[in-house]
């Protein structure tokens, strides 16, 4: 199908008219009625009828123009993608990333835009387990997650290590404390993260490992409320280092290690192992030194 025969039909219907299509195309009338005319040929369907005085779509034109407004969208892809062949003076990157593994990102990303400021970056907030999903579907173009996959058809590399940090109000009673054991945490109240995550189950498992109560008594959707409640003194919370390292370094939180909760937390890169990646997803490699 002729592509040009699709926009002259795209812009008929956006101009309402017939003589200012052709004056947008700089074509004459006759030759836009015309193309309209190989058209409707081509399909095998009425596009416009033609017996009422203003222009009217059919059921067809309507369908048409649908399918044609897809294709601009695919052309400006098209273009964007041809564009970032050209030194990265275009293009786009989405990554995946939660509330806690986006923080991960805000050093490179600063890099990137160092380096690259006409490149669009979005780091999309997503459920940290269906990443990879988004990921093989094309959704994304990269991830970036706190567990291994385990997906051989994705490809994930360590581009930082972190912990899980026991975090108290520096007017908790155990503040002074250098470590602690697990079986002293029995009777504290914890502020917990209620999204599902690798890293909410080993704490669960280990409390029921050791038989110590776990008391979740306030469950929160985000790590910055959680922070301000554990600064306020309302219980204590197992947290990601990275997440709360400006206010253990402030003083506004006292980190204290539990001996039995010592948990490694690697952030890892994640993108499909068949896919190429994008000028502008190549680049963002380059900033992490993979």
């Amino acid at each position: 199908m002729d592509l040009a025969l699709l926009e002259t039909f795209r812009t008929i219907a956006e101009e309402g008219s017939f003589s200012r299509a052709g004056q947008k195309l700089l074509r004459t009338q006759p030759a836009v009625s015309l193309a309209l005319k190989r058209l409707e040929g081509e399909l095998g369907v009425t596009l416009i009828d033609r017996t009422t005085k203003s222009l009217s779509l059919t059921d067809a034109g309507r369908l048409t123009l649908e399918y044609c407004e897809r294709y601009d969208g695919l052309d400006r892809e098209l273009r964007t993608a041809l564009a970032e062949l050209q030194d990265l003076q275009a293009g786009r990157l989405s990554i995946g990333a939660n509330e806690s593994t986006a923080l991960y990102l805000l050093g490179p990303v600063v890099e990137y835009r160092r380096r690259h400021p006409r490149v669009h970056i979005e780091i999309r907030r997503s459920l940290s387990s269906g990443i990879p999903e988004e990921l093989l579907r094309g959704r994304l173009e990269m991830g970036a997650i706190s567990y291994d996959p385990g997906d051989e058809r994705l490809t994930a590399r360590e581009i930082y290590a972190d912990h899980l940090a026991f975090v108290v109000s520096p007017r908790h009673r155990l503040a002074g404390r250098k470590e602690l054991s697990i079986q002293e945490l029995g009777e504290e109240v914890f502020i917990a993260h209620n999204v599902s995550g690798p890293y909410r189950r080993r704490v669960i498992e280990t409390f029921q490992h050791h038989h110590v109560p776990l008391n979740m008594a306030i469950e929160l959707p985000t790590i910055e409320t959680i922070r301000r409640l554990v600064q306020l003194g309302l219980g204590v919370a197992f947290l990601p280092g990275m997440c709360v390292q400006q206010e253990i370094e402030q003083g506004a939180l006292v980190e204290i290690p539990v001996a039995e909760m010592q948990m490694e937390r690697t952030i890892r890169l994640v993108y499909p192992s068949q896919r190429q990646l994008s000028h502008a997803g190549q680049a963002f490699l380059e900033v992490l030194g993979l």
